[in-house]
């Protein structure tokens, strides 16, 4: 991988100025309004990755060392080659050239607003049955308020008459396609944060890697509001046999997946659980926004078309498997795709990109071309 060897100039404090706002703004809004609504809700605010590495006071601190240590640990040992006294220079070079004050108001600012934005995504996904309830659900028997047979049957018009899942499992069969997509799909879960990390700690260009985590915040706080706008529960939630019946797919991690945040929903709508989130809402599908998300910012901002080609297939995969594993319907991939345009747009102008055509931009911010470019 070759790294554009164009020295950014120096950049005043205020240069992200609208960056900053957009992305602390978010944060702190996202952040709010899960506040409110716990005790609203008279609900617990959980931390949904609480037993990794323990309390957020001791993990955000373990997460930004980490991200030093990623960038540090590789280099010091390539560039060493096995000799030690080669190792303090080598690090004290790296610091004081890459690992300036605006990295590390980069890295820090990014980590925490989008830790904040995402841990208040995942419980206010998790109050989503109980502020959306139906007229006829009661505190004794909970009941969401779901549009899935009108997006079921938007389906079935948009694809003359047949279930868009009928078609794929007819197309694609139900055995190797399910073993090929299903790791495409679970692969989103390690992405995120390697993708995010990638860019914060990398970017040659530092207005790239705000341009990044301003529109993963702006993405996931989108997604968050079509959620309570438009609750469902997913095909393949509100009609299991289509899916997982006798004849229906073959079993996958994405099958175990799917079985856990059905069973998770159960224990908080009617077990009665404190301590666990409800993971499941449908419309819009965030799979769809985040993975054409990250091949926007990699088209953009990269030169290796082999690396653009992975990522915009990545997307198109992902797509599909939302559909033939029953997550979304074709109207959450479509709100997915906007959220991911709007986010990817307004996270640019936050971070002083001026779009040149619909497929090119340059920042106005420093002299370098790319974050990172890869040949």
């Amino acid at each position: 991988m070759a790294v554009n060897q164009a020295r950014p100039r120096p950049q005043a404090p205020t240069s992200y100025r609208r960056a900053y706002t957009v992305l602390i703004g978010t944060a702190a809004i996202m952040g709010g309004l899960a506040i409110f609504a716990a005790v609203s809700l008279d609900r617990p605010l959980l931390d949904p990755e609480g037993s990794f590495l323990g309390p957020s006071y001791i993990r955000l601190p373990l997460l930004l060392f980490g991200a030093l240590l990623l960038d540090l640990l590789p280099l010091t040992i390539w560039k060493a080659r096995g000799r030690a006294s080669r190792v303090a220079p080598i690090v004290r070079h790296r610091l004081r050239t890459h690992w300036t004050k605006e990295r590390a108001t980069l890295v820090a600012l990014g980590v925490i607003c989008f830790y904040i934005t995402y841990v208040s995504y995942r419980n206010l996904k998790s109050f989503l049955p109980f502020v959306r309830a139906a007229d006829d659900s009661t505190a004794e028997t909970p009941k969401a308020l779901s549009y899935d047979r009108e997006l079921h049957l938007m389906d079935k018009v948009m694809f003359f008459g047949h279930d868009p899942s009928d078609i794929l499992h007819s197309l694609l069969g139900k055995t190797i396609t399910a073993e090929i997509l299903s790791p495409v799909y679970l692969v989103f879960l390690p992405l995120v944060p390697l993708a995010l990390t990638a860019w914060l700690v990398w970017s040659r260009n530092m207005s790239y890697g705000y341009w990044f985590v301003t529109a993963q915040c702006l993405a996931w706080s989108l997604g968050t509001l079509s959620y309570y706008l438009l609750p469902t529960l997913g095909p393949g939630i509100w009609n299991p046999s289509e899916y997982y019946g006798v004849d229906g797919l073959a079993h996958t991690g994405t099958t175990d997946l799917m079985n856990a945040i059905v069973n998770a929903r159960g224990r908080v709508l009617y077990g009665g659980a404190t301590g666990s989130v409800n993971s499941i809402a449908g419309f819009a599908s965030l799979h769809c926004a985040i993975t054409l998300l990250f091949a926007l910012m990699v088209q953009y901002t990269l030169r290796s078309k082999l690396i653009k080609w992975i990522f915009w297939v990545n997307f198109g995969l992902t797509v599909v498997a939302t559909l033939y594993f029953g997550w979304h319907y074709v109207a959450d991939d479509i709100a997915g795709i906007a959220i991911a345009v709007i986010a990817f747009y307004v996270g640019g102008l936050a971070s002083g990109q001026k779009f040149d055509s619909l497929t090119h931009t340059h920042p106005t911010t420093t002299t370098s071309k790319v974050p990172v470019d890869a040949d």
